[in-house]
């Protein structure tokens, strides 16, 4: 056991420079872009590539992670392509160089799958939902320090000294992966025509498609347009970083109440509803603030979705899951939600162009607050059932 838990920390390690790698630059992606003059339409492009290529890599990643149980060569893989994409940045900063390394770096977050797959190996079934919440609170650590390191440097050395600590962060992990070993007991007998069933699972899909909500209304917000919002206020780049800190430090916080027994002071339904509305209500204020300072103090609450709305989400997709197609259904799951980070944004910049942005954000609301209504239905529907 405790040779196990060193692996794991050395994986967590791993994840942290992983994460870093892939969002130092995300808080002045948006104002970046809009100062190199491209459009609403144009940036929302950029932001959804991000998307797209997890979108169409992360099943068949999952697929090839349950059939071959090679986890660490897509975590090796992941980590130097995290890294590679901010070189593109780095030789082409424009529109079509981000957009070309944001294309790359979903390519690296499609290997996200083995990360969590591999990590939930060193822990017992009765831990899966710990470790789960570990994970993502480190996840969420490496991109809080990635945003405050951004803050404090961006104003003084620029957009590319910001990619190229993307860029030294990404290798740093892949350095690390190239160590990394398995658990005693990650592989797993089962017979390949059962491992697609694992894509018809009710349960699976419907909080797949709740993490679709989720993620996309995060991608559109907090990562890209509200940062847009902050900057047309007038918010001097510090402001916008401080915003994108504030956001993160929820996360990791949240993500530590995910990981402990305060979590069990509401139930998870009560916490999974809670957390929809409340993003709801962040998309219908932000568009409407007027001071930057309103905006800072609204970042809490998406920290919430990203703390504890997202792992409730990707525990009880994943809950019911034979161990032997944990790969396959952590595909789907994410392949699902990255359609969410890939068609959100296009929305939002589309609907922003033609009419404004709080009808975006509106629009955005409407889905947060679906996310909560179909899921309080279906938490009656299951209660009746055990009735």
């Amino acid at each position: 056991m405790k040779v196990a838990k060193k692996r794991s920390y050395l994986l967590l390690c791993i994840v942290f420079f992983f994460w870093y790698a892939q969002y130092i630059y995300i808080p002045y992606q948006t104002p970046y872009l809009a100062a190199i003059h491209m459009t609403t339409n144009f940036i929302g492009m950029v932001v959804s590539a991000y998307g797209v290529s997890q979108l169409f890599l992360r099943i068949p990643v999952g697929l090839l992670a349950n059939v071959k149980e090679k986890h660490k060569i897509f975590i090796v893989l992941g980590s130097f392509l995290a890294g590679f994409a901010s070189i593109i940045r780095l030789i082409q900063p424009t529109g079509w160089g981000f957009l070309i390394g944001n294309i790359i770096s979903g390519f690296a977050s499609a290997m996200w799958i083995s990360f969590m797959v591999l990590f939930m190996g060193f822990y017992p079934k009765s831990k899966k939902s710990y470790a789960t919440s570990l994970i993502i609170m480190v996840n969420n650590l490496g991109i809080f320090l990635a945003f405050l390191s951004s803050t404090l440097l961006f104003e003084y050395f620029g957009m590319q000294f910001i990619c190229l600590l993307s860029c030294l962060s990404g290798f740093i992990a892949f350095i690390l992966a190239i160590r990394l070993k398995y658990p005693e007991r990650i592989h797993h007998n089962f017979e390949y025509h059962n491992l697609l069933n694992v894509f018809f699972d009710r349960k699976l899909l419907f909080f797949s498609l709740l993490a679709l909500i989720q993620q996309g209304i995060q991608m559109s917000t907090t990562m890209s347009f509200t940062n847009q919002i902050l900057s047309g206020l007038g918010a001097s780049s510090s402001l916008i970083g401080l915003s994108s800190i504030i956001y993160m430090l929820a996360s990791v916080l949240f993500g530590k109440v995910g990981a402990s027994n305060l979590v069990n002071k509401l139930s998870i339904s009560t916490w999974i509803i809670l957390s929809f509305m409340l993003l709801a209500l962040y998309c219908i204020l932000i568009p409407q603030s007027s001071s930057p300072y309103a905006i800072l103090l609204l970042q809490i609450i998406p920290g919430m979705g990203t703390g504890i709305l997202f792992s409730f989400l990707t525990f009880e997709a994943t809950s019911t899951i034979p161990s032997y197609a944990r790969s396959a259904a952590m595909g789907l799951f994410q392949a699902i939600y990255a359609l969410g980070m890939t068609l959100f944004p296009v929305i939002v910049g589309y609907v922003s162009l033609r009419y404004s942005m709080r009808i975006a954000y509106l629009i955005l609301a409407i889905m947060a607050i679906l996310g909560a209504v179909v899921y309080g239905i279906y938490h009656l529907k299951i209660n009746k059932k055990q009735d």
